[in-house]
């Protein structure tokens, strides 16, 4: 007879605790309770704006934390939300997840909720285009002052930090597109240290290869159309906050606490752009497989980048799994393994990188990330137009490549092809 367990113990509908259980069984069933009406095991799409409700005022109350309005909340979002929050979480400390209609809604909010006119911001010298836009170019005019420093470099975050005044320390790693490292922990103590929050944007890493808050981190940001997503069929963003994370300096502002949760979770509401039920849905689904996509993203970059390394028209490759990139070791420490984004750049320039970007044929010429199928772009003229001219931008002999899924022996051909 086989022994009853918690898991068989629960009564239906009853959410089970998924603490402490390996990445990919919280991926498949975090926040994928089977429905108490029908026992689907797929958490269902909820298609609705409104909900009936149980009398005047009272908040239906059959699933979830309750609904009335699908911009407050959704069954379905409910569920993306849950999952995110398992694969992020500590396994002491529950975050709190929120789901959005894209990255940049994501950061938006975020920004907005713990930031204010005269607010100060610290960002690495080569962050994501469309976050530096939306801190230099719509925060900035709202008050928000910003520095962009190399992150994987204390000292020179040190020397920008303005305690009292610096709120938040935003970081990527690794960062789009040059592949930087940066120390999560160090920088955690750095920003905790000057009265700042960390934010760390984990998109390229995921939570299958990096979970930021067990490093020390405050929130993580993601733009779910890339990794979590994981099929090019999405566009959505989360934020993951931590449990203990707290805006002090803005306790009472809006009628509100220090709790950056509970900041952002009225912020999302209030702003509404939030996951729609179907996006939510597609979302949760990519989490479903993303340690067996993120395993083989990895083992075809790996492939990719012992090619292009020994390859005479290729000047240098980026990749923290290279023993010489100066981020290698603190990569090793604080992520499983390294990745599925390589970057390379052109011996013969800019007209040898937009000449590879034409040629290839399996790799897609496309913006974005992240999708089962491998792409290439040229980010001077494509993902990191908005950073020419500015301390962010990148070098034009740049390609960047996400490493699909594909046969990784039909890579290498293309890559040949290409460069040949």
């Amino acid at each position: 007879m086989t022994a009853v367990t918690d898991l068989d113990a629960a009564l239906p509908g009853t959410p089970t605790t998924w603490t402490g259980r390996g990445f990919s069984t919280r991926a498949v069933h975090a926040g994928s309770e089977p429905d108490p009406a029908t026992g689907a095991v797929v958490t269902p799409i909820y298609q609705t704006s409104t909900y009936k409700q149980d009398g005047v005022g009272g908040l239906r109350t059959g699933l979830g934390p309750g609904y009335e309005y699908s911009r407050s909340a959704n069954p379905t979002r409910t569920g993306l939300q849950e999952c995110l929050a398992a694969l992020e979480s500590p396994a002491d400390a529950p975050a709190t997840a929120f789901a959005f209609a894209s990255g940049l809604a994501a950061e938006d909010t975020l920004l907005r909720s713990v930031l204010g006119p005269g607010g100060h911001l610290v960002l690495g010298d080569d962050a994501y285009g469309g976050s530096y836009r939306l801190i230099a170019r719509v925060a900035g005019p709202w008050g928000v002052t910003h520095d962009a420093v190399p992150m994987a470099d204390p000292d020179a975050v040190r020397a920008v930090l303005r305690p009292g005044t610096t709120r938040l320390l935003w970081v990527e790693t690794p960062t789009n597109p040059l592949l930087g490292i940066a120390d999560v922990a160090v920088l955690a103590d750095l920003a905790h240290e000057a009265g700042a929050l960390l934010v760390v944007d984990n998109t390229f890493a995921t939570p299958y290869l990096q979970t930021p808050l067990a490093l020390g981190a405050d929130v993580v940001v993601h733009s779910t159309t890339k990794y979590c997503g994981g099929h090019s069929d999405v566009v959505g963003g989360a934020l993951v906050v931590s449990a203990t994370a707290s805006a002090p300096w803005l306790d009472g502002v809006g009628g509100l606490g220090a709790s950056v949760a509970e900041r952002v979770g009225f912020h999302q509401n209030a702003m509404g752009a939030v996951a729609g039920p179907f996006d939510a849905w597609l979302v949760q689904r990519g989490l479903k497989t993303l340690g067996v996509r993120m395993d083989r993203h990895c083992d075809n970059a790996e492939r990719v980048v012992a090619y292009l390394a020994d390859h005479p028209r290729v000047r240098s490759v980026l990749y923290p799994g290279l023993p010489d990139h100066p981020g290698h070791q603190v990569a090793a420490r604080q992520m499983r393994r390294f990745g599925g984004m390589v970057s390379f750049r052109l011996a013969g320039g800019v007209e040898d990188a937009l000449t590879v970007c034409k040629r290839t044929e399996v790799f897609t010429l496309a913006e974005s990330l992240g999708g089962v199928e491998s792409l290439v772009e040229h980010p001077g003229r494509m993902t990191h137009a908005s950073v020419a001219g500015s301390a962010l931008e990148v070098p034009d002999d740049l390609v960047r490549l996400s490493v699909g899924i594909e046969d990784a022996e039909d890579l290498l051909a293309d890559l040949e092809r290409a460069l040949s």
